[in-house]
């Protein structure tokens, strides 16, 4: 007698694609990705999904692990030429199924290796990608607990190195306290240097400081960092930025407070500009959720605006 397959409860479907990780998968090593392979990957987590249409958390065995992405949704996202997606999606097929992903439990004193997919395949005729995540890395795209990165997927589709987008993501961690603090091997490990750049000066000028000038470039995060020193030499970085302003707003009806974070805005002379509205024009709020609302001009108080049209108009009657 075969059992019946149970059904996966319904997904809340929002509006704009967001990408969530486990913080420890959020400070693992993505081995030899590539910024390409990389953004493959993320545009898929989005596409998991984490609350049901009631707003409750669901279990990683509760998601969806196989999910399509085509060339159009890519090249929608990342404003790349539909042509050049075709080969993207293919070569990151191969990249998924071959990479592993090493995660540091700290606490444990483990260092884990977790396969992403299980299968993968490239549909060349109709341009598009199906992969299954492994039953090992859905606990860490599952949003279970408050221990997770949340960003919207549009936010990094600007970037043009990997450095800057893991970068980018790793801020997101301290994005209510303005500051990042992280040893040069824990640097290291989360950027996947590997062998590369040898040298202290080399590793800073090709991958963070490089990725400041480019986040600050898309942002206006004011992101600049201090090197801390042991003697001569250079042990750990600081990071400072502009903190995420957060804002309670609670459901009149069902009396339920929920999170917005709102986001230093976007520069207007990025290379491919970000059309504000269409990042922030949704209040599909999930907790957690990271707005691009700018936030409003103060707005003055009726009184003090009556009492600057009197003083004009008794000045102008002298």
């Amino acid at each position: 007698m075969f059992m019946k397959k149970a059904r996966l409860p319904d997904v809340f479907k929002s509006k704009t694609l967001k990408t969530y990780k486990n913080k420890k998968l959020n400070n693992a090593n993505f081995g030899n990705f590539t910024l390409n392979d990389y953004q493959v990957f993320l545009h898929l987590v989005s596409k998991i999904g984490g609350v049901d249409e009631f707003g409750k958390y669901l279990q990683p065995t509760q998601l969806q692990r196989e999910h399509v992405l085509t060339a159009k949704e890519f090249s929608g996202i990342f404003e790349v030429d539909i042509h050049t997606c075709y080969g993207i999606l293919k070569k990151a097929v191969d990249k998924l199924m071959k990479t592993d992903i090493k995660v540091e439990k700290i606490e444990e004193k483990e260092v884990w290796r977790i396969n992403i997919c299980s299968m993968a395949k490239y549909n060349k005729g109709d341009g598009y990608i199906l992969i299954k995540f492994t039953d090992d890395i859905m606990p860490y795209l599952a949003q279970v607990t408050k221990k997770f990165v949340l960003y919207n997927l549009k936010e990094i589709a600007n970037f043009g190195s990997l450095y800057t987008t893991r970068l980018y993501e790793l801020l997101q961690e301290f994005k209510e306290t303005g500051w990042m603090l992280k040893s040069l091997d824990q640097l290291r490990e989360a950027l996947a240097v590997g062998n590369k750049f040898k040298t202290y000066n080399d590793f800073k000028k090709y991958t963070f400081a490089h990725a400041c000038k480019e986040i600050n470039d898309n942002y206006d995060m004011g992101l600049r960092f201090e090197e801390l020193k042991e003697g001569r030499k250079v042990v750990a970085v600081k990071f400072f930025f502009k903190q995420t302003v957060v804002t309670q707003v609670t459901n009149q009806k069902t009396g339920k407070t929920t999170n917005i974070y709102i986001k230093p805005k976007t520069q207007t002379n990025t290379r491919k500009k970000v059309k504000q509205a269409s990042l922030s024009s949704s209040l599909d709020v999930l907790e957690g959720q990271l707005s691009f609302m700018e936030l409003k001009p103060e707005v003055k108080p009726m009184k003090s605006i009556l009492s600057s049209i009197l003083s004009k108009f008794t000045s102008s009657k002298k």
